[in-house]
C-alpha cells in the first residue's frame, strides 16, 4: 500500500515538473530561432571587452550619447558574426534543446498513462 502511495507521488511530481518544463521550452518552430538568438547574444558578450578600453572619438560627436549607443552597435555586430561564423553553438544548443523538449513529453506522457492506470 506504502509503495503504490509512493508510486502515485512520484507520478504526480513527474506530471508536474513536465507541464513546467513543457511550458519553458519553446515549440520546435522556435528552437531554431532561440539558438540564433543565443549565439549571437553569445558573440556580443565576447565582443563586449575589445570595445570597453576604446575611448569615444570627439571628432564625430563623442560624449555620453556614443558611449550609450556603442552597446547597439556592439549587439550589431555580435548578430552579423553569428550569422557569418561558424562556431556551432547554435547547433549545439538546439540540439539539446530538442533532447530538453523529447523528455519533457515523454514524461509528460508516460506520468499520464502511469496515473490513468
Amino acid at each position: 500500500m506504502d509503495s503504490a502511495i509512493q508510486n502515485m507521488g512520484d507520478n504526480a511530481v513527474l506530471q508536474s515538473s513536465a507541464v513546467k518544463l513543457n511550458k519553458r521550452l519553446p515549440a520546435n518552430g522556435n528552437i531554431d530561432k532561440t539558438s540564433k538568438d543565443f549565439e549571437s547574444m553569445f558573440m556580443s558578450q565576447m565582443l563586449q571587452p575589445m570595445f570597453e578600453g576604446v575611448g569615444v572619438d570627439p571628432t564625430f560627436g563623442g560624449g555620453h550619447g556614443e558611449q550609450i549607443m556603442r552597446t547597439f552597435l556592439v549587439q550589431e555586430y555580435g548578430k552579423i558574426a553569428s550569422k557569418g561564423s561558424h562556431l556551432g553553438i547554435a547547433d549545439a544548443v538546439k540540439s539539446e534543446m530538442i533532447k530538453a523538449q523529447a523528455v519533457g513529453q515523454t514524461n509528460s506522457s508516460g506520468g499520464q498513462n502511469a496515473v490513468a492506470q
